[in-house]
């Protein structure tokens, strides 16, 4: 294995160790029990929804609409148990629901109206971003508002939903695990499973490498990339569940930055361990890397809109490592 070998399979993680490193010695608390949980918990909900995408990314496609489908998810949430009164159990089963139709439209667009995936999913995104708007004419839900018909909203949010954003479990310090953390590193290893060691997955990675190859081998193509749109879906639509449980109300804002670091963290994906494809544990790693540059930007009092651009430079970096140096991406 030569130097260029090295540096395309283990760059990424040599520098994931670097940024750890400087941020330890430049920014004081960095390393602390208490500050590696905030960085966890800060990519958790953006972590969830990446792993959605790299569903999509398997099969040759993308989603884009995945930051909005969280966020209806979300208004949903609010929806149905602060003004319709209902338990979180209702909510949590209408939200899935929200994901997994969105998903299968999204699909069917896709494979059988032939629509491209950037298209039919940055339509379902605008169409989603103004629907969620409609019921209460582009307003926040929370208990108490006055709704457009004039009623009052009496409902709440429940304990038990509540604790799913708010919850922490007691790991060596009390109250230090949060459960989005717990509900990222489950969902993280139940796709890493699922794509790489069965016969589900792989058939999807093989549709996704050569379309028309699966297709001649009997193949159902149509039906794994109509799968693979429904998983981004669901999984949007837990990280909607997740950003409810932690805010305790429909913040119609509070997701305008959930696409772009959810695609982030799947593209940086591709660098981790020079797996140059889309793939579970890149993923993860992806958004661990965003959290930690986040949270050491932050602890240095780096303004904040820096934040984007720095972001953007180790998205490119990590594309370099993937496609550059390793020749991948030439025809």
């Amino acid at each position: 294995m030569t130097l260029r070998d090295y540096a395309i399979r283990y760059g990424f993680i040599v520098l994931l160790f670097g940024l750890v490193a400087y941020f330890a010695i430049a920014a004081d608390g960095f390393v602390s029990p208490q500050s590696a949980v905030f960085i966890f918990q800060s990519v958790a909900i953006t972590g969830v929804l990446a792993l959605g995408v790299t569903a999509t990314l398997v099969v040759g496609g993308f989603d884009l609409s995945i930051g909005s489908v969280a966020t209806s998810a979300m208004m949903a949430a609010a929806y149905v148990m602060v003004v319709l009164e209902q338990n979180a159990f209702v909510a949590v089963i209408v939200c899935l629901l929200i994901g997994a139709l969105v998903g299968l439209i999204n699909g069917w667009l896709i494979v059988y109206m032939r629509v491209p995936d950037l298209l039919a999913t940055l339509g379902m995104m605008f169409l989603l971003v103004g629907l969620q708007r409609i019921p209460t004419e582009g307003r926040s839900i929370a208990t108490g508002m006055t709704m457009p018909d004039g009623s009052v909203a009496n409902g709440k949010f429940s304990d038990s939903f509540l604790a799913l954003g708010r919850h922490r479990f007691d790991f060596f310090i009390p109250n230090l695990i949060p459960v989005s953390v717990v509900v990222l590193l489950v969902l993280a290893v139940l796709i890493w499973f699922f794509l790489e060691y069965t016969r589900f997955g792989r058939m999807m990675y093989a549709v996704g490498s050569n379309e028309r190859a699966a297709e001649l081998a009997g193949a159902p193509v149509k039906a794994y990339k109509i799968w693979a749109y429904v998983i981004s879906g669901v999984f949007a639509s837990i990280g909607g569940i997740l950003l409810a449980a932690r805010l305790g109300r429909g913040d119609i804002a509070s997701g305008n930055n959930l696409l772009l670091d959810a695609v982030a963290a799947a593209l940086i994906g591709y660098a981790v361990l020079g797996a140059a494809k889309p793939n579970a544990f890149g993923t993860a790693v992806g958004a661990l890397f965003v959290g930690i540059l986040l949270q050491g930007l932050t602890m240095m009092n780096a303004p904040y809109y820096t934040q984007d651009f720095v972001k953007g430079v180790v998205l490119v970096v990590a594309l370099v490592f993937t496609f550059a140096l390793s020749g991948r991406g030439r025809s």
